[in-house]
């Protein structure tokens, strides 16, 4: 007699309602954990461009803005991602010899991100006078659990925010 190897029907059907099941546990888990990881590496690449730009100001001497770029102008759709650039003539424009220093990749479409001025200007003394205040990363919904921000006060210090229940809503 010869030995058949090979599943049969039943084993088939229960191997897929027990890992079905299972799936459909951890699913949601799964999208928690990634809305969390989203939110908190975007976080860190926002806090580190800023902390790059006004590095940039201070060792060049020379004014740089950070913003959401629209034909070579600031918008205010931060979702876009960050241009760093030097910003020597006409405020939040890139003209004249100004320079493009770094882009960021823009977030994703279901994130919102926000910031309550037009860009955040760095001086050549590092001070950031004028353009202080909370530049806000929420995943999926302006109210998630996971929203994250930085903070960037007069003196050019870019910290993150310990607050919790942070909303992206205007």
């Amino acid at each position: 007699m010869k030995i058949k190897n090979g599943f049969t029907l039943v084993e088939l059907m229960t191997t897929l309602v027990v890992s079905t099941t299972l799936i459909s546990i951890a699913a949601p888990n799964f999208s928690s954990l990634y809305q969390h990881y989203r939110a908190d590496s975007a976080i860190r690449v926002i806090q580190q461009t800023l902390q790059m730009a006004r590095n940039t100001a201070i060792s060049y001497g020379v004014r740089v803005t950070t913003c959401p770029l629209v034909d070579n102008r600031c918008n205010d759709n931060w979702s876009l991602g960050l241009t760093v650039f030097t910003d020597s003539g006409e405020r939040y424009i890139v003209d004249g010899t100004d320079l493009i220093i770094y882009q960021t990749s823009p977030f994703k479409d279901e994130d919102t991100v926000i910031y309550n001025r037009a860009a955040i200007r760095f001086q050549p003394d590092g001070l950031a006078s004028g353009t202080n205040g909370t530049l806000k990363y929420c995943p999926t919904t302006p109210d998630s659990q996971y929203s994250r921000a930085v903070i960037i006060n007069q003196a050019g210090r870019v910290r993150f925010s310990t607050k919790e229940g942070i909303s992206c809503r205007k």
